[in-house]
């Protein structure tokens, strides 16, 4: 199956260890569904700073296709945090660097590329709002994640350019989380599922409610556990073909949690560390 990221890169620093490794939800969805064994490939935006070169070179370590990225002069994405028993702590970010003033518009220059792949994901750090409506239109299933840092109010109106919609909702109650994903699937979105940390997954269809337990690990570090397991529940359900949502949720829950395990035990989103 042929899966594509499109939207955000960074480099995570390290400070406690100056080590950056690379990172971004789109990049490491496509990074991740590589790992699992899908034609994965990247389309952005990068810079011409050590940060980008060291990204570039990772996505072709990896095999990730990237051939129609947009490469602008200055600095790319890049955040800044240390780990504290196997838990993040951000320090700062230049908010996606180049990214933040570079339109994302000239992927509409690559629509017949877009339509070769079976899903497009992108993400809220991305700043694809504006391009989510033209991106519905190529007729691709689009899958978005609003992370942790979405406002409700604004969420809701893109829901119905998404057909797989993600929330991370770790701060929020049951009775909270299952209100978010119900307006979210009322507003368009296919299939909505919320991540709440040590309590496991939560998702809807519209005719069902599904939840997911954690796979218990004792983490190297949780960077990338979501994008991880994003990654793993898209790219198991849409292989389930001819087999009944009932039967495929569960199982793609279940790769999805096992994945995000996994990914848990490595440094950085999922390796590749240099020193800066």
């Amino acid at each position: 199956m042929k899966v594509i990221g499109v939207g955000d890169n960074v480099v995570d620093q390290y400070a406690h260890i100056r080590t950056m490794y690379p990172g971004g939800n789109a990049l490491n969805f496509a990074a991740y569904a590589s790992m699992l064994g899908h034609e994965a490939a990247y389309l952005g935006i990068f810079g011409n700073d050590s940060a980008a070169k060291h990204v570039i070179s990772v996505l072709d370590e990896l095999g990730v296709r990237h051939p129609h990225c947009l490469y602008v002069s200055g600095e790319n994405g890049c955040a800044q945090l240390k780990i504290e028993d196997g838990e993040r702590i951000f320090l700062g970010s230049n908010a996606g660097g180049i990214r933040k003033t570079t339109s994302m518009d000239f992927i509409f220059h690559h629509t017949d590329y877009l339509r070769e792949y079976s899903l497009i994901h992108s993400g809220c750090y991305s700043y694809m709002e504006e391009q989510l409506p033209a991106l519905q239109q190529l007729g691709v299933p689009v899958s978005y994640d609003f992370s942790d840092d979405f406002v409700l109010e604004e969420a809701l109106p893109l829901c119905q350019y998404v057909d797989f919609a993600f929330f991370s909702c770790a701060d929020y109650s049951l009775e909270q989380t299952r209100d978010i994903i119900q307006q979210a699937h009322d507003s368009g979105s296919r299939i909505v599922c919320a991540t709440r940390g040590s309590e496991g997954a939560i998702l809807f269809d519209g005719k069902q409610w599904y939840q997911q337990a954690p796979e218990y690990v004792t983490p190297v570090d949780t960077m990338g556990a979501g994008d991880a397991f994003i990654t793993a529940f898209l790219c198991h359900y849409l292989a389930q073909t001819n087999i009944p949502d009932e039967e495929a949720i569960p199982a793609s829950l279940k790769q999805a949690a096992l994945f995000s395990a996994k990914i848990c035990l490595k440094e950085g989103a999922f390796g590749y560390g240099v020193r800066y």
